[in-house]
Formats: C-alpha cells, structure tokens, sequence
C-alpha cells in the first residue's frame, strides 16, 4: 500500500490576503482558485519544489483560522532561502542554530505558524554543515 500527504488545509480568515501572502511573499505556486459550490472556495498553492500542496478557502474546515502550527519547509540554503523571503517582505525570525540543524520561524497573516528548516545533508550528525565534505 502506498500512501502520500499531498495536501494540508490552512484556516485563514480572509482568502485574498492569505493567497496574497502565500502567493507574493513567500513564492508559492498557485494552482487553482475555485469555487465548486456557493459556499466553497478552494485555492491550492504549492511550495517551489514541494510534492505537498497546501489548501485555504472557506467552507472546507472547522479549524480556527491562525490554530495551526509547526508545518515545516525545509530548504537546502538557509541563508539563501531567508534572504529571499526577507526581500519579498516576509517576517522571519532569526536563524536558531540546534544541534548542527538550522530552524526560522514565520506566521502568516492569520497567525498560522510555520517552521523552516535547513536541509539536514550527510555528517550532520557530527556537527557539519551539508555539503562541507569534512
């Protein structure tokens, strides 16, 4: 049996400024905007990269819009990948380095919280950094 997480909701409070917030800030792809029944508006964005997608609308959950959290994008350049969010006028916090493995934090609009994460690469184990080769 195979099973794959694809999709994940978000409760946001207000679609166009989420989808604005994903889409501009944070670069996500947006994949579709509908509205399948009068009520329920489904817009799927995906991360650069990402098999997972997330989804925000109305009509879908009964979630409170900012009560999820700890979803996590990992990155392979955290510098890299901050630096860009930064430029695109995304708050993230800074780096915490824990245990050789980097974390930066972010919510969206609604208070969603969100992790970033430096991709862990062979001997991080011991303390270096992916790709150091030492």
């Amino acid at each position: 049996m195979e099973m794959r997480l694809e999709v994940v909701q978000v409760p946001v409070s207000d679609v166009e400024r989420s989808k604005s917030f994903y889409t501009e800030k944070l670069g996500f792809v947006l994949d579709h905007d509908v509205e399948y029944i009068p009520g329920m508006r489904v817009v799927q964005l995906t991360p650069p990269g990402s098999a997972a997608s997330i989804v925000i609308g109305t009509g879908m959950t009964s979630m409170a819009p900012g009560s999820l959290e700890g979803l996590q994008l990992v990155v392979p350049d955290m510098d890299t990948a901050r630096t860009e969010l930064l430029g695109r006028g995304a708050e993230i916090s800074e780096v915490q380095d824990l245990g050789g493995v980097q974390f930066a934090y972010f919510a969206d609009p609604d208070g969603n919280r969100w992790v970033i994460q430096g991709a862990i690469g062979p001997g991080a184990a011991e303390g270096r950094p992916e790709g150091s080769g030492a």
